[in-house]
């Protein structure tokens, strides 16, 4: 509908670029067969796969490391799976290099465990892997300002991290509602009591990643659940 006029002066013309995302969690799947249960996830077209990292240190609970995402990875080949690998852990630093050589895809870092946050995301990227940061409900919105342009996503808390199954916090849309405003391209991930309850709250305040766990894995059709997300998050980009 646009003539093609010079807008790269305009990044707010480009606000389409953003596409909608869901990341069932594997935390909410079967311990006892994640490569099976990935999988099924994946036919029933995920879009990504988000994959849980927690240290018992930085949030209350021990979840697992680099090894089974190894695991998972010699299950679900690169190309064929993107993971997203969200690193609650005390010394993000120490892990990027163990999780690239894993088959992450993403490595997003939260905010809280670091003093050096440019230096984590150059770590990241060195290694190819795409750079996202995390911050928890109570972190202020705007320490992610200054580094958004350095970063592949930013995944903004619903919940307090390290436990599935609490309830998605709705006060924290405006963090998004501000960060889809002064970053229309950047991808922005919601995680924790994301359902067909919540979507659309999120949707609307511009989140277009959605970390989805039990309302998916617990759900009778998970591949419904997962396209009526993603319907709401396409319709409200469309209508951004």
């Amino acid at each position: 509908m646009h003539q093609r006029t010079v807008e790269n002066s305009h990044p707010d013309h480009t606000h389409n670029m953003v596409k909608p995302i869901i990341a069932p969690s594997i935390l909410s799947g079967d311990f006892g067969d994640l490569g099976r249960d990935s999988q099924q996830m994946l036919d029933r077209r995920a879009d990504w796969l988000h994959v849980d990292v927690m240290d018992g240190h930085f949030v209350p609970n021990l979840s697992f490391g680099a090894l089974v995402i190894k695991g998972l990875r010699n299950k679900i080949p690169k190309g064929q799976a993107f993971f997203d690998c969200h690193m609650m852990v005390s010394n993000p630093s120490q892990w990027v290099e163990d999780v690239a050589k894993a088959g992450g895809d993403q490595y997003t870092f939260h905010y809280e465990a670091t003093d050096e946050p440019e230096k984590v995301i150059q770590q990241i990227k060195a290694t190819g892997m795409r750079a996202a940061m995390a911050i928890k409900p109570n972190t202020p919105v705007d320490v992610v300002y200054p580094l958004a342009d350095k970063l592949d996503m930013v995944l903004v808390m619903t919940v307090e991290p390290g436990f599935g199954g609490q309830s998605f916090m709705h006060d924290m849309m405006e963090k998004v509602t501000k960060l889809r405003q002064k970053f229309p391209n950047l991808d922005i991930e919601v995680d924790g009591g994301l359902g067909p309850d919540t979507i659309d709250t999120a949707a609307n305040a511009g989140a277009n990643v959605i970390v989805a766990g039990t309302s998916v894995y617990k759900a009778q059709d998970p591949e419904q659940v997962m396209d009526l997300m993603r319907s709401s998050v396409a319709n409200a980009i469309k209508a951004a």
